[in-house]
């Protein structure tokens, strides 16, 4: 039930070495933590970058971009992963795909849309009333035009684009679209 390590020469439960079937016993010769230290040997040897290893308590794992160490909740599940964590907590996840997606689908980066808020004294281009939040942009050319609350957005987005349907709108809204013309008694015409 117990190994020698041939490195450090200190006897460890079995469990404390990874899996060689070319080994007699089945096991690599030396134990994980020894393993690990010879590669990052190794990878300086070889005048690789090798990021130090940080220590953390049982149950936490250590953000690399905020630099915190945080409690397993506050990741998200990577299966494929060897600690079944994400690379990022989920804090810095969010940022990461925020900033990706306004460069992806728009090419701005969060710098240029933050200027384009400014620009706009911080509220939306059609209605003047709500904090700007979303991206607008041209769905045949991809050009973005401005920032605008998210009513504003989807409402754009409900019209497809159309200044005739929403030029309509308007006019319906005010009253004056679709009051029927008296042609003769009983024929009525609807403006076009």
């Amino acid at each position: 039930m117990t190994k020698r390590c041939s490195r450090c020469g200190v006897t460890k439960p079995r469990a404390a070495f990874a899996a060689n079937r070319a080994a007699r016993d089945g096991l690599q010769g030396y134990c994980r933590p020894c393993v690990a230290a010879y590669h990052q040997a190794r990878q300086l040897a070889r005048g690789k970058n090798v990021r130090p290893r940080v220590e953390t308590p049982e149950g936490h794992k250590y953000c690399r971009s905020c630099g915190e160490t945080k409690p397993h909740s506050e990741w998200h599940r990577n299966a494929s992963a060897s600690d079944g964590l994400s690379t990022s907590c989920k804090v810095c996840r969010a940022v990461k795909s925020r900033a990706g997606h306004l460069k992806r689908n728009y090419g701005l980066t969060e710098a240029e849309r933050d200027q384009l808020i400014a620009d706009q004294a911080g509220v939306c281009c059609i209605c003047l009333a709500a904090p700007a939040a979303h991206v607008d942009h041209c769905h045949e050319t991809g050009r973005v035009r401005g920032v605008l609350c998210f009513s504003c957005n989807a409402a754009l987005g409900q019209f497809k684009d159309r200044p005739d349907a929403i030029r309509r709108a308007a006019a319906y809204v005010e009253g004056i679209a679709w009051k029927p013309t008296l042609v003769a008694p009983g024929v009525y015409r609807l403006p076009s």
